[in-house]
């Protein structure tokens, strides 16, 4: 599973990520789109990393979103499952068999209609491709289609298919009949999109300004009646403050979250409009379990409660927050009351003290995506505050490929002691922190504090089959796990992120939704 988070990672608090937009689908109107409205996205990193609806894991969920749908969508404001592409669903045999029932008239952006089997041939495709977040099936033993409009989807352990079918990676409906299979990732990677969502590619040129456009589908199920942007327009301005002056004088619709600064400076102008909400993303700090210093719990502890978290919130400004336990606020499992460390030399002190350390010539070494203005500062003051501890901490600012490669390196002594990374769920639920930072390893990928606890892993083996069967009973396990890290040390989490919006006045219909990080629904909004 590749999933390349540097590519949010590089600016996520700086110039942030949020998702928005999930307001109701529209219903069936009058025919094709008329007239002519762009919305111009503004980001500041590549647009398109991955064509392929079966493998992309990246930052072309900002275009993937509208150009591709999926049975269900995720409602961060009720928080529940709603209708897309299916329009009802029920399970049985204990939450291992899902029935889906189609939406009918819906047509690929190909020209060919969206059957049972057609949507059945998009998700085995990812199934077995194995790659992006095509864990999330993993539950799945097959997948088939009865009936034209009617979908199954058999487990071989109960799990919330209706949830994991609205995920924001690896649940996307497309044709696989687009290209031969043989070469259909070559066709996609070639910049072309076989979806059923509201746009459609118009023109790629990843290497200019705007670097995708998109125009309306007129075959859109939707349809185009009233008031809709009939074109998307995906601009690149690395730099926040030309952004924020792109939006200023009206030349972009929206700009992804600014600095809390540049943000600031925007609340109550009357050309924009601006939102500040939680998201479901925390930066977590990642301790080398495997060598080191750090492979004593005590000393972990030791660092863990030496760290100023209130102060390292407060100077990034109101841009994050911090909550407690691994969970956001907002997602099953979430606890109010959860452990979590906190600011206490004195413990400090006497975890250090039962840990043995005495002090190295050879400090730790602690790592951060490049670019990122709030991990640095998060680094130095990491380093700061461990220092009359007799800890000495050297920090490395790295592109994201040398610090990913250092943190796998095949020897766990020639990686990081302290490693700085952003998680996010993959659909609405905490599964994906889990599954993926915490469950032990063979070869490190995502967990990268190379955690290792039987009974944690036993634990996250069953979460996913118990929330099916019972919320209650999977939020509480949800806690267990969390209180059982806590005690191990593997991780820190130093904040959420916060969206903090800017957007054109005069747009209708903006909403954030957490569970599609940095995603727009420009359909429903109303120019």
């Amino acid at each position: 599973m590749v999933r390349w988070r540097n590519l949010f990672v590089t600016s996520i608090v700086t110039l942030g990520l949020c998702t928005l937009g999930l307001v109701a689908a529209a219903t069936p109107g009058a025919s094709a789109a008329s007239g002519h409205s762009t919305f111009t996205y503004d980001t500041y990193t590549q647009v398109m990393t991955s064509w392929d609806p079966s493998t992309d894991y990246s930052n072309e969920i900002i275009a993937m979103q509208e150009m591709y749908e999926t049975l269900t969508r995720y409602d961060s404001q009720t928080k529940q499952v709603t209708p897309l592409l299916a329009t009802s669903w029920s399970s049985s045999d204990g939450g291992k068999t899902w029935t889906f029932q189609l939406r009918h008239g819906v047509t690929f952006h190909t020209g060919r209609p969206v059957t049972a089997a057609a949507a059945a041939a998009s998700i085995n495709r990812t199934i077995k491709l194995n790659q992006g977040a095509a864990y999330i099936w993993g539950a799945v033993s097959s997948v088939t289609a009865p009936s034209t409009y009617t979908l199954v989807i058999h487990c071989k352990y109960a799990s919330p298919i209706d949830l994991i079918s609205s995920s924001d990676y690896g649940a996307y409906i497309f044709d696989t009949q687009a290209a031969p299979a043989a070469g259909l990732a070559k066709w996609f990677a070639a910049g072309h999109d076989a979806g059923t969502g509201p746009y459609t590619v118009e023109s790629n040129t990843p290497n200019a300004e705007v670097a995708l456009t998109l125009k309306a589908f007129t075959k859109y199920w939707g349809r185009w009646s009233g008031k809709h942007f009939t074109q998307v327009a995906f601009r690149v301005t690395p730099e926040a403050s030309t952004a924020a002056q792109l939006v200023d004088q009206g030349q972009v619709s929206f700009v992804e979250q600014l600095t809390s600064q540049l943000w600031k400076a925007q609340v109550g102008q009357s050309s924009v409009q601006t939102t500040s909400n939680p998201s479901w993303q925390n930066l977590i700090t990642f301790f080398n379990t495997a060598s080191g210093p750090m492979a004593n719990a005590n000393f972990r502890k030791a660092v863990s409660t030496a760290i100023d978290y209130k102060g390292i919130v407060a100077a990034l400004q109101g841009g994050v927050v911090r909550t407690p336990g691994i969970i956001p606020a907002g997602l099953v499992g979430f606890d109010a009351s959860a452990p979590e460390y906190s600011l206490n030399m004195a413990k400090a002190k006497s975890y250090l003290k039962a840990s043995g350390y005495s002090g190295k010539k050879e400090p730790l070494t602690l790592t951060y995506t490049q670019g990122d203005a709030d991990e640095q500062l998060a680094a130095q003051l990491i380093q700061s505050e461990l220092a009359p501890l007799g800890i000495s901490v050297k920090v490395e600012s790295l592109q994201w490929a040398t610090q990913w490669a250092k943190a796998q390196a095949k020897s766990p002594s020639a990686r990081q002691d302290i490693f700085l990374m952003y998680w996010w769920p993959d659909y609405a639920d905490p599964f994906s922190w889990f599954t993926n930072l915490y469950l032990g390893e063979t070869t490190p990928y995502f967990n990268l504090s190379y955690f290792n606890n039987a009974t944690v892993n036993a634990q996250i083996g069953r979460v996913e089959a118990t929330l099916a069967v019972s919320k209650s009973a999977g939020a509480a396990l949800y806690d267990t796990i969390q209180n059982e890290i806590y005690q191990d040390a593997p991780t820190t989490t130093l904040w959420t992120v916060k969206y903090q919006r800017v957007l054109t006045a005069g747009i209708k219909g903006y909403q954030d939704n957490p569970g599609y990080p940095n995603v727009v629904f420009v359909y429903n909004l109303k120019p």
